[in-house]
């Protein structure tokens, strides 16, 4: 299996505990966990990369273990439990050799070689989403339920280096209810971007006075649930619980595009780095890969489980994408079986006209 896990372009965490390797090309989806130890109570709830060179996929399971998948070796070499703190994981990071968890409860933690060096810190509770600064990887920011933004440095913990402040009261001076669901560094900036089970996106800078964001954007009429940065990093694609997904400028604060062919809630999305692609998965069961210059979609894959999360290979070629999903050129394949059939005549029933035209004469005054 460890050419095939070498190869894959997309990998995905399901709610069954599967751990699924997509290549685009081939149009070919490996299942690398067994059949036999697939279990809701292990379901994927997160995944990130465990080294640099990317041949490593650190997979986080609701049973609080964190296992080690080589796509070298195109199999688990390594799983370690992590306990402390309620709920699922949020999110997980790496950072050299150590490991870094958040679970909803709000326990983040930093996971050393010696277990004495382990660091540990409160974020609050209700958390629905932690993650790292790529470019700082000591940097981490938080968010959740009526839990606003904040980011956390490793090398000094006790405090958070920013925090988040919430928006005035609305119109009829009511408070805004906070609940963050996924959030995101911007490259080479202290900028970060939320998007909000309230239908907002925002844009927080921690190097201006103020700690509100400085730009919200409201998209759609259901709980955002998913957000990436596009290359470039001027615009940010989100998707919703109701399969909604755009792509809003954060220079202007506008909607851009929409993308289509969403048939459930999305609860993965990533932008490739720098070609103009973005992944989503999601309650529908399908890989979905979009352009995002054109909209077309560029990938179509059934993955037969709920899909939790995504992690794309930036490593692999993806410039031979296929031109047409495979669905669609399976659609226009039938389309021409169809028109290439005989058209055979319906009989006409003896005697049926002169009977019709009978009994309108016999109707009449």
């Amino acid at each position: 299996m460890a050419a095939p896990a070498r190869w894959s372009h997309v990998w995905v965490g399901a709610e069954t505990g599967a751990l699924k390797g997509v290549n685009l090309q081939k149009r070919q989806a490996t299942n690398y966990t067994g059949g036999g130890a697939l279990s809701r109570g292990e379901g994927v709830c997160a995944l990130c990369w465990g080294d640099p060179a990317e041949t490593e996929v650190l997979v986080g399971c609701l049973d609080r273990s964190v296992k080690l998948f080589s796509t070298e070796k195109g199999k688990f070499t390594e799983s370690r439990l992590c306990p402390g703190g309620d709920g699922a994981f949020c999110g997980l990071a790496a950072h050299g050799s150590t490991l870094i968890t958040c679970v909803e409860s709000g326990l983040l933690k930093a996971w050393r070689d010696d277990a004495a060096e382990n660091l540990e810190l409160q974020a609050g509770s209700g958390l629905c989403r932690m993650c790292q600064d790529p470019a700082r990887p000591h940097r981490l920011a938080t968010g959740g339920k009526e839990n606003a933004l904040k980011i956390w440095d490793l090398q000094c913990p006790e405090e958070p280096v920013f925090r988040a402040k919430n928006v005035r009261n609305d119109w009829l001076d009511l408070r805004v209810p906070v609940w963050d669901r996924d959030l995101q560094f911007l490259p080479a900036s202290d900028k970060v971007v939320t998007c909000t089970a309230h239908r907002q996106v925002r844009l927080y800078d921690p190097s201006s006075p103020q700690r509100r964001p400085v730009l919200e954007v409201t998209f759609g009429e259901s709980p955002l649930t998913a957000l990436s940065l596009a290359p470039g990093a001027s615009s940010v694609v989100v998707g919703s619980a109701r399969g909604e997904v755009a792509i809003i400028d954060l220079r202007q604060g506008r909607v851009l595009k929409c993308l289509k062919g969403f048939a459930g809630g999305v609860r993965g999305l990533q932008c490739h780095p720098s070609l103009p692609l973005v992944a989503s998965c999601g309650l529908d069961r399908f890989l979905r890969i979009h352009d995002l210059g054109d909209k077309r979609l560029r990938h179509k894959v059934y993955l037969k489980s709920r899909l939790n999360c995504l992690l794309l290979s930036t490593d692999q070629d993806w410039e031979e994408a296929p031109a047409a999903p495979a669905e669609v050129k399976e659609e226009e394949e039938g389309d021409a079986l169809w028109d290439s059939m005989e058209t055979v005549p319906t009989p006409e029933p003896e005697g049926g006209r002169g009977k019709r035209a009978k009994k309108r004469k016999n109707s009449g005054p």
